[in-house]
């Protein structure tokens, strides 16, 4: 029976997995592996899981992989327990930076984790990729490469603001003392990278790799030295703006930033995926389950929301400036086709569990699949243009849903399915914006593809602090509000829309929490509940104005709230329960 027969009857074997032991490597007839992945998740085998997306990646390219998920940091029973690889060891924190995963924004421990079996956070430590390199130098002396992957070490290849330690890092390659980075999705930079190891070829003139050297690349931009940073904010703001800047294959620079009288060197990105490359990985054999080995230990809670959600797209171009996708996941939209997405959802009704509901059909952002900019595509994207801002759309981006409406009534259309939510974000600018197809698009979702809910994030209502977020104006809310609840009525539903609201955002100060509470009551007839505190997060242009307390584009000074009490008085003033005259579907 072939492994996609197992998977379809859910007799799942430890063979429909990459290996995790010694008795599967033994099982399969192999002595070593030539790659061992790392990761401060449990090994669930998913699309949505980079690591497994890394692994079945390089099992397609004939490469021998082991995946050590969650090891004990306290003892070698986990480290060692698949050997030393053949080529090099790939260490990742985890889908989630390891320190926004154990911590709030008030910097209380999390209690709890999804992506560990059982569901307490006991398993993934602080800084995980630094203690992950340093548990495997500590248990095997002069090993092969160790190549960082993965969101924590992606968003931290520069000089970056810590919140946690309230202070500037060292590039994480520094800090982990590792060999080489493969930063962003970097699909392509990895099957190069493990080629070139394989060959006995120094990866360092690869796109998406970054590595230490002794001597600087004068070819490259120089970046403002860490030492410099650390003297003065207004570098590290020009270190930032030139770091974002060169995110795009086409578009950029390599960099290279000194550090302690080495340097950093950040190879140009790697190319993007076109649709036939996304739709292959798409179509890789994952179980989307949970390794056996994990399950004695209970279940994880992401898989109840992954399990059946179908990734349409990756890339968003909406730029929120505390949001870090654009950096690591980049700012051009690349689809999967209608066929591959559609394919999956005839998968999903031959698994037992499959109930007929698909939890999500969307991306980064849901309704930016299927169109792009045609400048963008051609030259990559702008210096200090974006794409959308809080005063305005680019001209030259031509929003269509019309794409989007065609996949979503092909999905709802495979037979089994009964219903194909959208639980990813939607731009509501976007849906206004299109003059076309916008009102079609949301009378289809409206109609079709909600769940009692829709999630949209205005963030916040006082336009100084949209500007600073950059986030789209309130009146957009209010238009999108008012065309919400007209198509609510006319289908006869009483569905709502869910605020997601940020708290202490540099620039906001409580009268304007005050403010935003006045609209939500009175325009928008709602009590918030999914409120929170600002998180300064690696890679983020908010990070950069909570460090400097400045506005990084004018460069002059704001406020910036850091005081953890007065911050969570800014959430409290938004949630707090106030009666109100109710209106239709609010």
């Amino acid at each position: 029976m072939s492994r996609r027969a197992n998977k379809y009857d859910n007799g799942f074997t430890e063979k429909d997995f990459l290996v995790t032991t010694r008795e599967e490597m033994h099982a399969r007839g192999w002595d070593q592996l030539d790659v061992i992945i790392v990761s401060g998740d449990a090994y669930i085998d998913s699309p949505f899981i980079g690591v497994a997306m890394v692994g079945r990646i390089l099992e397609r390219e004939g490469y021998r992989v082991g995946m050590i998920g969650q090891p004990d940091i306290k003892s070698d029973k986990d480290i060692t327990r698949l050997g030393e690889p053949k080529l090099y060891w790939g260490v990742s924190g985890g889908s989630v930076d390891s320190m926004v995963s154990n911590y709030t924004a008030t910097k209380k421990f999390r209690n709890s984790d999804d992506y560990t079996p059982g569901g307490k956070n006991n398993k993934r430590p602080d800084r995980a990729t630094l203690v992950y390199c340093n548990l495997i130098r500590q248990h095997f002396k002069n090993t092969v490469p160790l190549v960082l992957g993965g969101i924590e070490a992606s968003l931290r290849r520069i000089t970056h603001y810590d919140y946690w330690s309230n202070k500037l890092r060292k590039p994480i390659l520094f800090d982990a003392k590792a060999d080489y980075m493969i930063y962003g999705m970097g699909e392509i930079a990895l099957t190069e990278l493990t080629l070139a190891i394989k060959e006995g070829r120094k990866p360092t003139d690869i796109r998406g790799v970054c590595y230490i050297s002794k001597e600087p690349k004068y070819e490259y931009i120089q970046l403002p030295s860490h030492a410099d940073c650390l003297k003065e904010k207004e570098k590290y703001i020009d270190m930032f703006d030139a770091f974002y800047d060169n995110n795009d294959p086409i578009s950029a620079n390599g960099l290279c930033e000194e550090v302690d009288n080495r340097y950093l060197i950040q190879n140009p990105p790697c190319d993007y995926l076109n649709e036939d490359e996304m739709d292959a990985l798409s179509a890789l054999p994952f179980t989307r389950e949970l390794h056996p080995y994990h399950q004695k230990e209970g279940k994880v809670k992401c898989l109840e929301t992954i399990k059946f959600s179908i990734m349409t797209h990756q890339g968003c171009w909406g730029e929120c400036n505390f949001c870090a996708i654009g950096v690591h996941q980049g700012r051009t939209i690349r689809t999967r086709s209608e066929k591959s997405i559609v394919q999956e959802a005839k998968e999903f009704t031959t698994y037992k569990d499959f109930k007929g509901y698909i939890s999500d059909v969307g991306g980064p952002t849901a309704n930016m699949y299927g169109y792009e900019c045609g400048k963008k595509l051609k030259l990559g994207t702008c210096d200090h243009q974006r794409c959308v801002d809080s005063r305005h759309l680019c001209k030259t981006m031509k929003v269509d849903h019309s794409r989007n409406i065609n996949l979503l009534k092909q999905v709802r259309q495979v037979p089994g399915v009964k219903k194909a939510f959208i639980a990813s974000g939607i731009r509501y600018d976007l849906i206004n914006e299109d003059k076309n197809q916008g009102y079609n698009y949301l009378k289809e979702i409206v109609k079709y593809h909600i769940s009692g809910q829709l999630k949209v994030a205005p963030e916040h209502t006082q336009q100084h602090v949209l500007d600073l977020m950059g986030k789209p104006g309130k009146q957009t809310l209010v238009d999108f509000k008012k065309l919400y609840d007209k198509l609510n009525k006319e289908e006869g539903k009483k569905q709502y829309l869910t605020y997601y609201l940020i708290a202490a955002h540099p620039g906001c100060e409580e009268k304007d929490m005050h403010e935003l509470k006045r609209f939500t009551r009175d325009e928008l007839q709602m009590n918030p509940e999914q409120a929170q505190v600002f998180t300064p997060t690696p890679s983020t242009y908010s990070a950069v104005m909570y460090y400097t307390e400045m506005d990084p584009v004018t460069r002059k000074k704001i406020f910036v709230e850091k005081d953890t009490k007065r911050k969570e008085k800014q959430k409290s003033i938004v949630v707090a329960k106030e009666s109100f005259q109710t209106g239709f579907a609010s």
